[in-house]
């Protein structure tokens, strides 16, 4: 029987695979270097480029390496002949120059062109004075004024809350336990929307309400000075001057506003010659009052020591006392500000 020769057997030929679009090369040199253990700021794309590059990857399956090494290697060679990136539009530039422009320069182009600061809108929101996001839970709904405090780090949230008149922070209180069904992209929109009130409002060159900054200059004046001020506001703006007097700070205020605990630190950091010029000097029923709370707060043996002290100095003139006050005001302010002291709150009359 005569053998036939067996048949060439050649191989199947697989159609060559279609080209593979520019967002799945995007997702996956993305897919790539997250393998790779790379932090990658996806955020900072616009929001359409971030819903293109998740679609991308989900249509994709397996790449064999050679493809890997193909879409590698051509982003590799675009990176190369990259001689100078600039930001994209108004505003990559407005990022890019940021703290380059004068603040009113930087805010007259964002509004022109409708350009939001980049940024998380809610680690922006979270970072403004109470001031500030109070007008927000006067302006808004119940219903964001619910999701903005829920929001918010727990002790700011708190703070405000206390602030808020007893019946609007019952009602925002109530609102807090309809969020449940609020979804992310309900939550990141209102983010942005509260967000944008920042971006939109004019500059100022203030950030304190004047009550504020007028209330620090009167804290480390003279008695006579701050009555005279405070008499003539009164009679000119009632309602200012009830400001005033809510924000000022005096050395007789100290013994309802300081926590006993902060009375030896903040006598340490005064030093022994101010303090005993106060005791020898001061002559008003407040301010002796105060002086006595400081060194019943303290140890016996330092307590004597100024006591000692002052009765061995000559008496304080009126100007010297008062100047050793306003030195005490003004330490009690820097150590707010380093946050090494927090003063308690006003006393209400029923106190």
């Amino acid at each position: 029987m005569t053998s036939q020769p067996l048949a060439r057997i050649t191989p199947v030929q697989r159609p060559a695979a279609a080209p593979l679009m520019r967002r799945h090369k995007a997702a996956i040199i993305v897919r790539f270097l997250l393998s790779e253990g790379a932090d990658i700021p996806l955020t900072d794309l616009p929001e359409e480029l971030q819903q293109d590059l998740t679609q991308a990857m989900g249509q994709l399956r397996y790449i064999d390496r050679d493809t890997l090494a193909d879409v590698l290697g051509e982003f590799a060679s675009e990176l190369e002949q990259v001689g100078l990136a600039f930001p994209d539009g108004l505003a990559g530039a407005l990022e890019t120059l940021d703290g380059r422009l004068s603040p009113e320069t930087a805010a007259r182009l964002r509004r022109e062109a409708g350009v939001r600061q980049k940024g998380d809108a809610w680690a922006r929101l979270a970072a403004l004075d109470s001031d500030t996001l109070l007008g927000f839970f006067e302006r808004e709904s119940l219903e964001v004024s619910a999701v903005l405090l829920s929001k918010l780090p727990t002790d700011k949230a708190a703070s405000l809350l206390a602030r808020m008149p007893g019946d609007q922070a019952r009602r925002v209180a109530f609102a807090v336990s309809r969020t449940e069904q609020v979804t992310p992209e309900a939550v990141y929109r209102i983010g942005v929307s509260l967000a944008t009130q920042i971006d939109q409002a004019p500059p100022r060159e203030f950030v304190k309400p004047p009550a504020n900054r007028l209330g620090e200059i009167l804290d480390i004046s003279n008695a006579l000075t701050r009555d005279t001020v405070l008499t003539g506001i009164d009679q000119d703006d009632a309602d200012f001057a009830r400001a005033l007097r809510g924000v000022i700070l005096t050395f007789a205020d100290l013994r309802h506003r300081l926590k006993p605990l902060d009375a030896p630190t903040l006598v340490r950091t005064v030093g022994d010659e101010d303090i005993t010029a106060i005791i020898s000097g001061a002559t008003a029923e407040g301010d002796i009052a105060t002086w006595e709370f400081l060194l019943s707060n303290m140890s016996k043996r330092l307590s004597d020591q100024l006591r000692t002290a002052a009765r061995e100095r000559t008496t304080a003139d009126t100007s010297t006392t008062e100047a050793a006050m306003s030195n005490v005001i003004r330490t009690v302010r820097q150590m707010q500000s380093e946050d090494t002291l927090e003063l308690l709150p006003i006393p209400t009359p029923e106190d």
